[in-house]
């Protein structure tokens, strides 16, 4: 394996390596939001008015922050899970043609991640992968692939905490809605953006009795290869399983 690639990728993102941007070059934008089948029909997530969330303490929140990795057998509800998602990549306000306003900081509010879902225990979901509409605020359900939760877990180097989660998070970095503005530097900001979603979804888990494992060891290309992403244009950046807490 050739060394120092990660020096080599800080060097070659520092500003004297950069050429203009596709913005700057007045190349059109890309989408906020990657197309579906609008066909298809939709899950509804409950609005955040309708949310019944505990008001813990930011404090509370922090200091109760911790990688769990074990998990009891508890579902998380369809409240829950609306409110962990908009917490981490929920649009706040109306969308404009150029941006959206999110609950986590984005490098020029680019935001650069699709969220996919894999659910195991959700009342009122059934198991299977999904993808979060984010303009919707809905879920949108992925052809059923033959035990996903099997091959997502070997894909994540057989990583138990997976198996057993209520749900796991797996944002989808697409590369070019940040290095259109930025160039080759935006794939940093990407790695910083993957963070703040995390660290979000960390604490917003405290305020449902839940926890958090942040995962980044992974299987790059089986990962991409269940998704169905080519690994370049589309790629799996970060994930974490979340599940209620055991007692005791």
């Amino acid at each position: 394996m050739t060394k120092n690639i990660g020096t080599d990728f800080f060097k070659k993102t520092t500003y004297k390596y950069l050429e203009p941007s596709d913005q700057q070059k007045d190349l059109p934008q890309p989408p906020l939001e990657l197309d579906y089948d609008q066909s298809k029909q939709l899950i509804d997530l409950p609005e955040l008015k309708e949310l019944k969330i505990e008001n813990i303490s930011l404090r509370t929140c922090i200091e109760a922050r911790q990688s769990i990795r074990k998990y009891s057998d508890e579902s998380l509800t369809l409240n829950e899970l609306s409110w962990l998602l908009w917490v981490t990549q929920g649009i706040r306000g109306d969308t404009r043609k150029t941006a959206t306003s999110r609950n986590v900081p984005s490098a020029g509010a680019r935001h650069a991640f699709e969220t996919y879902l894999l659910i195991n225990r959700v009342e009122g979901v059934e198991q299977g992968l999904y993808r979060y509409i984010a303009t919707k605020h809905k879920l949108m359900k992925i052809p059923a692939v033959e035990n996903i939760t099997e091959k997502i877990t070997n894909a994540a180097l057989n990583q138990s905490a997976i198996h057993s989660s209520a749900v796991s998070f797996i944002w989808v970095a697409i590369p070019y809605r940040m290095t259109w503005r930025y160039g080759e530097r935006g794939y940093r900001y990407l790695l910083l953006d993957a963070g703040h979603v995390c660290q979000n979804l960390y604490l917003a888990a405290e305020t449902i009795s839940s926890g958090v494992c942040a995962i980044a060891a992974y299987n790059d290309e089986m990962f991409n290869k269940i998704l169905g992403i080519d690994g370049e244009k589309e790629f799996v950046i970060y994930l974490a399983t979340v599940g209620k807490k055991r007692s005791g």
